[in-house]
């Protein structure tokens, strides 16, 4: 059995070589493989790990051409690793390495997915932990698709999930969707996750802001259909005004201001028929929106025995 663990790295000079240490420490009795995945760092990253991986043969690094992001950094990973587990780990320390024993303890269960679950956030803000549980509790209600509430990309896959993955050509990815939107048997695993111990975290504001809209629009046509229901919602408006309008003419004409009804129940009304139009064609862009991504009708699931 070989294990391929997938580490991302963007900026990690003075982490890099305890991740590679303790990692390689963790992972001494397992046959596996690490792939440093390094996402365009402009310091000392890079020659770090080329340092090190001249100890270990076994391990890969993939250097990008510039900064492509965490989600492209997991999936060069996964197109390069060649385990019959895989699992992805942020390179910072905070997701303690450890834990994947008890992963592969699940995996050898039968779990094909085994996601690492929060039970505590220790050195974040009360604002990232309030917009995670916020997130995770919207992206539900939004879509068809229930992603564990306080899970980042931490996890164990099976190979044959990993595949799936693979054979998915959406460019705008959130993996811990598209994890569990390729389906399989799952499990989690609960830990306190560690403050840093060094370096600062790489996921601003923006990108954690860009990483829940990828996660959204991927999932869900949703948005799309907003305009249909504000639409509806303004031509009833248009129509309880016109109602009104004529009731307030009939029993108090002496308070009413000539033409005020009219010009207001032709504006609601109007601009509610082009709100409905527009929500129409949202309907066709999200049939399209979902045609492009080329996604599998369905995914086979054809157990494999371990050794």
């Amino acid at each position: 059995m070989l294990l391929s663990v997938i580490v991302p790295l963007y900026n990690e000079e003075e982490i890099v070589e305890k991740t590679f240490r303790v990692l390689e420490d963790e992972l001494k009795e397992i046959e596996h493989e690490i792939i440093f995945v390094n996402d365009g760092s402009k310091d000392k990253t890079r020659e770090i790990l080329e340092r090190l991986l001249e100890e270990t043969p076994n391990n890969k690094l993939v250097n990008f051409s510039r900064n492509f992001g965490h989600q492209a950094a997991f999936s060069a990973g996964l197109d390069k690793a060649n385990g019959d587990a895989v699992v992805i780990i942020d390179g910072d320390l905070q997701d303690p390495p450890s834990l994947i024993h008890e992963m592969l303890k699940k995996w050898r269960e039968g779990y094909q997915v085994v996601y690492a679950q929060r039970k505590k956030r220790n050195g974040e803000t009360i604002f990232k932990k309030l917009s995670a549980f916020a997130f995770y509790r919207f992206f539900a209600k939004l879509t068809n698709i229930e992603i564990p509430p306080d899970t980042g990309d931490f996890r164990l896959m099976d190979r044959v999930v990993v595949d799936h993955l693979k054979s998915l050509p959406e460019r705008s990815r959130f993996l811990r969707g598209l994890v569990c939107w390729v389906g399989f048997k799952k499990t989690g695993v609960l830990y306190e996750r560690a403050e840093r111990t060094a370096g600062k975290s790489k996921y601003p504001l923006r990108k954690m802001f860009r990483l829940a809209f990828d996660g959204i629009t991927g999932f869900s046509s949703a948005p799309l259909k907003i305009s249909f229901t504000m639409g509806c919602l303004a031509t009833i408006v248009a129509f309880v005004l016109f109602a009104w309008s004529i009731l307030e003419k009939i029993l108090a004409p002496e308070t009413t201001v000539p033409g005020w009804a009219s010009i207001m129940t032709a504006i609601v009304f109007f601009g509610g028929v082009q709100l409905i139009s527009i929500g129409i064609l949202g309907e066709y862009i999200g049939r399209i929106y979902e045609e492009v991504k080329q996604r599998p009708l369905y995914i086979e699931d054809k157990k494999e025995v371990k050794e």
